[in-house]
């Protein structure tokens, strides 16, 4: 039997962190992995925009003198960042339980951020938190 090997490259980017890695929380904290901020452009800031018809939230990249602008600020030491945007969950009556991880995240043509609501879905790191009791509910 002949054999058709594919090649697998290796670069130094580790496989967890290549991608766009996003979660929003009960709180309004969106956070952005290290590549998602760098693939989005590196801002100083990002306008926050919502579609209520198809339940997306976009991040359009600024600069923070921009009006409507909300600062990018430091998350972790591995060059994420976060974003306060507790308003967008009140202005929008969105309603987040649990913190959730937005597997399908892309840039579209216009250079926003497109993080789509009804496909997102509870963060690993929220379901395997050691404030969670066996069944699945949050001990506060």
């Amino acid at each position: 039997m002949k054999r058709e090997w594919k090649e697998i490259k290796n670069d130094s980017t580790r496989a967890q962190w290549a991608g766009l890695y996003v979660t929003i929380n009960s709180r309004g904290t969106i956070v952005l992995n290290r590549a998602a901020y760098e693939q989005a452009g590196a801002p100083t800031a990002f306008k926050l925009l919502y579609d209520p018809a198809n339940n997306t939230i976009g991040l359009k990249p600024t600069v923070e003198k921009m009006l409507n602008a909300y600062k990018a600020n430091r998350s972790g030491r591995h060059g994420g960042k976060k974003i306060s945007a507790f308003r967008l969950l009140s202005e929008c009556s969105l309603v987040i339980k649990e913190t959730l991880e937005f597997t399908d995240a892309e840039i579209d043509l216009d250079g926003i951020l497109i993080l789509n609501l009804r496909t997102a879905k509870i963060s690993n790191r929220a379901l395997h938190h050691p404030t969670r009791n066996r069944e699945g509910t949050v001990n506060r």
